[in-house]
């Protein structure tokens, strides 16, 4: 029996995108510039995802009044990736009374007192609530692991961490939809040059950046290891090629469309103590 927030089944066209559990798998078998979600051109595309978003919108209420569920979708992915945007992209048109972002950042000294997901347990979703993290506990089997802060039995423990709390989430309820927003070298080049060139996308830009991208096949290969030991059948990574910012947004919003139908949501029973009630 599935668990009680295990998503439906995938599509059969989102099969090819999710790696499958326990096998070995890495980015370079997942091509950045692909579209597998495309209608056949960026206009078509754009109309679908602005119906797409319009059903996220309506869903979303839904979900908030069913409150049988919690929706945990994980944005990961490269500097300049486009996680920002998915956000905008997809749940822009939602209220913020039913759908919440988080930002992560370096752990504060409070929260390196820790384990490294007690500030991540603190803000999952509560019932009937959708939280999109913009990065997320998976920093923590990343950062570390690229600069040599972890041995690998740490970072083996740290996977397993992940994968159990991730299974506690989904038994209770809590629906987890992990997205990695996969671009190519060369076009985190012409991201990051296009911040650099445009005085408004200034404050995007820091010189770590350049550093980090210095880095590029220690992160893929660093992402390679958490694509192989975190794709689990509760918690499937979804490998979003995202070189086309329209086609990210239409990719992401279609599987949170999906899903989200695929929960038999329902409304609550009526209150018999409402009916013929008037206000006077």
């Amino acid at each position: 029996m599935a668990a009680l927030g295990s998503p439906p089944a995938p599509a059969a066209w989102l099969s090819a995108w999710r790696p499958t559990p326990g096998a070995a798998c890495g980015l370079s078998g997942f091509d950045p510039s692909a579209k597998p979600c495309s209608l056949g051109d960026k206009a078509k595309d754009k109309a679908s995802l602005d119906t797409l978003t319009a059903e996220i919108d309506a869903l979303q209420d839904l979900f908030r009044a069913d409150q049988r569920f919690k929706l945990l979708v994980v944005l990961q992915g490269t500097d300049t990736a486009g996680k920002d945007g998915t956000i905008r992209g997809v749940f822009g048109r939602t209220s913020p009374l039913g759908v919440h972002s988080v930002g992560w950042k370096v752990p504060t000294e409070e929260e390196r007192a820790h384990d490294f997901l007690w500030r991540i347990h603190q803000r999952v979703p509560a019932a009937g609530e959708i939280t999109v993290f913009n990065r997320s506990h998976y920093e923590d089997v990343l950062v570390p692991v690229v600069n040599g802060a972890l041995t690998p039995a740490q970072v083996a423990q740290r996977m397993d961490h992940i994968n159990a709390f991730e299974r506690l989430l989904t038994d209770t309820g809590t629906v987890v939809l992990k997205f990695l927003l996969h671009i190519g070298a060369d076009e985190q080049r012409e991201r990051l040059q296009a911040r650099l060139d445009d005085p408004t996308k200034h404050w995007k830009f820091s010189p770590g950046d350049l550093t980090v991208r210095q880095q590029w096949a220690a992160y893929q290969t660093a992402y390679d290891a958490v694509l192989n030991a975190t794709s689990t059948a509760w918690a499937p990574w979804t490998v979003v090629p995202a070189n086309s910012k329209t086609h990210r947004n239409l990719m992401v919003a279609t599987v949170v469309r999906d899903t989200l139908l695929g929960l038999g949501l329902r409304y609550p029973p009526k209150d018999p103590s409402l009916v013929g009630l008037r206000v006077t």
